[in-house]
């Protein structure tokens, strides 16, 4: 299959010179629709851009890909490409229409040991199986503040009868310790999807957890401000991540943090008074929400709160030794 995005070295062929093509790339600008996705103003902030210059790429990066008008059949055409990756759980892939879709955001969110980390794990196991076990024949790159487990990767492989170590060998992890590093990592998963084409799958275990931590008791900013702060590099790295899944036609997992909401006492809200943290930006940043909860013993329930194509409904799992999996 032909790679879903034009590499940026295709600019060469409109009159863009490669100096100017590495700053690009110095910038995690690495496809021609990156460039467009860009606007002038950030071009303009990369060191030794000048507005000719800014011009003249955008120009070469719009005669390339031609108009961006599409009819609704080419639309639908397009989405066809659309890769669909199991979470392990039969009966929460039903309620999401077949698992977590590329091209978009889906988030998970809910209390400790509910199984969000167990979620990531599962799936970039799952990611590596041909379509027909509910993967994508991908790699997978995951991002974690927190806790990432060779050793559950193994048994998860186990389960589907992959070997362990080529399982490993297809995860690229990095470990985050803090809300600029993360934002970092991001554009380097930039870099490494434009020279790498296998990957499938993104995760970020914990998107919010590091602006908690940056942005919280920092005595010089009022807590509006901190927040105001927090919620504007939140916006940049979760619109960074959107042009991410479109760019490289990958699906974006997030795992989110609760936080108890006192007003919702008095509401009938999914997930009771519990609600993920980053506010309204997270919310409209990510396509596909779940909140998960503890059920009896062992079980646990999914909620789909929020979806482009899907009912508000429920789905339980279990978490094994071979990661999420039915009741």
């Amino acid at each position: 299959e032909a790679p879903f995005f034009d590499n940026i070295d295709e600019l060469q062929q409109h009159g863009i010179n490669v100096q100017d093509i590495l700053k690009l790339k110095g910038a995690a600008i690495n496809t021609i629709s990156g460039v467009i996705m860009t606007t002038r103003r950030q071009l303009l902030k990369i060191k030794g851009m000048s507005e000719a210059k800014v011009e003249k790429i955008k120009e070469a990066a719009q005669k390339s890909t031609g108009s961006s008008f599409a009819t609704g059949i080419e639309v639908q055409d397009r989405r066809k490409r659309v890769l669909t990756i199991s979470t392990g759980s039969k009966s929460v892939d039903a309620i999401l229409g077949g698992g977590i879709m590329s091209q978009s955001i889906s988030e998970v969110y809910g209390e400790f040991r509910t199984g969000k980390t167990q979620l990531a794990h599962t799936m970039c196991v799952v990611a590596q199986l041909p379509p027909e076990l509910g993967g994508a024949s991908g790699k997978a790159s995951y991002l974690a503040a927190g806790t990432f487990r060779p050793d559950r990767i193994r048994s998860i492989a186990e389960r589907f009868g992959v070997d362990g170590n080529m399982a490993l060998e297809n995860i690229l992890y990095a470990r985050a310790f803090n809300s600029e590093h993360q934002m970092e990592l991001i554009n380097e998963c930039s870099m490494r999807f434009a020279e790498d084409k296998d990957f499938r799958l993104l995760i970020v275990d914990s998107i919010m957890a590091l602006f908690r931590v940056d942005f919280s008791g920092r005595g010089e900013l009022s807590e509006r401000q901190q927040k105001v702060r927090a919620e504007y590099s939140g916006t940049q790295m979760l619109s960074k991540l959107t042009k991410l899944s479109e760019e490289y036609n990958i699906a974006i997992l997030l795992t989110n943090q609760v936080q108890s909401d006192p007003g919702a006492t008095m509401t009938f809200v999914a997930g009771g008074a519990l609600k993920p943290i980053g506010g309204h930006i997270l919310s409209h940043s990510s396509a596909t929400r779940m909140f998960l909860r503890k059920g009896r013993a062992e079980e646990r329930v999914a909620k789909l709160v929020d979806s482009p194509d899907r009912p508000e409904s429920e789905a339980s799992y279990k978490l094994d030794e071979g990661g999420w999996t039915d009741v």
